[in-house]
């Protein structure tokens, strides 16, 4: 068991937990494990870090992120959501061996712990073989992230004969393997990527939601983008009670207000991806819609083949989305600027922690700061040129923080960047294996590209 200490001195902590934000404190992280959170500590044999100047935050999850795109960085940042699917699925993906998705799963979440993510869901559907996905699980393990794999499966278009993706069954065999495999995994979970109605026949989504129920793990699915191919699937579902708490809705655009506030009864999640939902055309993101029914979104980047990786950014752009939708549905409605903003920067926060947390259903170990939870944890400089003077800790964690700012990431205990730099070797040779994998695969299709 290890029982090594550290002593986090002096930071500004926000907690986001029952003890709330302390202007000056201590956290003493034992092991794995937060044991305290109170200022003035006095801890014999700890080390100790000063963290005056600093605002320690919660680690940041990022819900939903394709992380085998990340050697495709900024190749779809100009396709609509049907352009993806034909260049992406049906194209780009079909070129992949267990070596691309290694790379890119590794560099992706190394990048997540330098921008503060300390939980990442790596919903991974291009993984034609058990190969592809024991490479994919192997870089998460060696990144040293915390991470949620979701098994998902490709969606290639179906040559002459071949049975269509959408009516295949998700491979159970296959996630009882990983799960069994990787039992006891401290930083690893199985879950699995399923099609789900809007996008598989009913006999497919019956299936998968009810290998998801009996093996005891969450279905995590996508809603939108076009026609539903079963139109009915949801409520044949929730007739043979396959729904609840373990099932998670990606986007969910297609939704009827009837649906989601059933689904909201139901303690079924959402994970909304706002910046790539808008720059797709997927549509307005889920949050106002939650809002009025009392829930909330955990967010994820989605695509980092279409934009950036940082969880504080796509916190930043839900908020003012949906702030922007507030105003002018005020403004029609009234003809007048709202007295009040409709959200907070605190809750802004709680959708990249403690909603991220609750999709995963780890909230009693992640998503705040708290003594007995793991010791995931963010420190943030707090006293450099953009973010001087410090009115409102949240506002300013929200509104103003960079990755320049992130100078300190713990997951489990263990510090994964300090003082700014991310504590990994190699990796000058890691971007050079990526830019190799990403040139290898935009060449296979003949796409145009200038990387180097």
């Amino acid at each position: 068991m290890n029982t090594e200490r550290t002593l986090i001195r002096g930071a500004t902590v926000i907690t986001m937990d029952a003890q709330g934000d302390l202007p000056v404190a201590d956290i003493l992280v034992t092991g794995d494990r937060i044991t305290e959170i109170a200022p003035g500590l006095v801890v014999d044999g700890a080390q100790v870090v000063d963290a005056s100047g600093c605002i320690a935050i919660p680690g940041l999850v990022n819900a939903h992120m394709h992380t085998w795109q990340t050697a495709l960085r900024g190749v779809a940042a100009n396709w609509t959501l049907l352009q993806y699917f034909q260049h992406m699925h049906a194209g780009l993906a079909t070129v992949f061996t267990p070596d691309d998705l290694h790379i890119a799963t590794l560099v992706g979440a190394l990048n997540q712990l330098n921008g503060g993510t300390t939980t990442l869901v790596d919903w991974c559907h291009n993984n034609p073989t058990p190969a592809h996905s024991d490479a994919a699980v192997a870089a998460l393990l060696q990144s040293g992230i915390r991470a949620a794999f979701f098994h998902g499966t490709p969606k290639p278009d179906p040559r002459p004969g071949e049975t269509p993706f959408w009516e295949r069954p998700h491979p159970r065999a296959e996630v009882e393997r990983l799960v069994q495999a990787h039992a006891g995994q401290a930083l690893l979970s199985i879950h699995a990527a399923v099609l789900g109605p809007h996008y598989s026949t009913l006999e497919v989504a019956l299936h998968d939601f009810r290998m998801a129920q009996e093996l005891g793990i969450i279905a995590s699915l996508h809603q939108g983008g076009g026609p539903a191919r079963t139109p009915d699937g949801w409520e044949r579902l929730e007739a043979a009670g396959l729904l609840g708490e373990h099932i998670n809705i990606v986007h969910g655009h297609a939704l009827s207000d009837a649906q989601l506030a059933r689904f909201c009864a139901l303690g079924m999640s959402f994970s909304a991806a706002a910046e790539n939902e808008m720059t797709q055309g997927h549509g307005h993101p889920l949050t106002g819609r939650l809002r009025a029914l009392g829930r909330a979104p955990s967010l994820g980047v989605d695509l980092e083949s279409v934009l950036g990786g940082d969880m504080l950014s796509q916190a930043r752009i839900a908020l003012g989305m949906q702030r922007s939708l507030d105003n002018v549905a005020h403004r029609e409605a009234h003809g007048s600027i709202p007295a009040t903003s409709t959200i907070t920067t605190r809750e802004a926060l709680a959708w990249v922690t403690v909603e991220g947390a609750r999709m995963l259903g780890q909230l009693h170990r992640i998503g705040t700061l708290a003594s007995g939870k793991q010791a995931d944890l963010v420190l943030l400089r707090a006293d450099m040129l953009n973010m001087q003077p410090v009115h409102d800790p949240v506002s300013t964690v929200v509104m103003q923080t960079t990755l320049a700012n992130i100078d300190s990431v713990m997951v489990a205990g263990r510090w994964r960047k300090r003082e700014g730099r991310l504590l990994e070797a190699g990796v000058p040779a890691l971007l050079a294996r990526l830019a190799q994998s990403g040139h290898k695969i935009t060449q296979a299709l003949g796409l145009p590209t200038t990387a180097h």
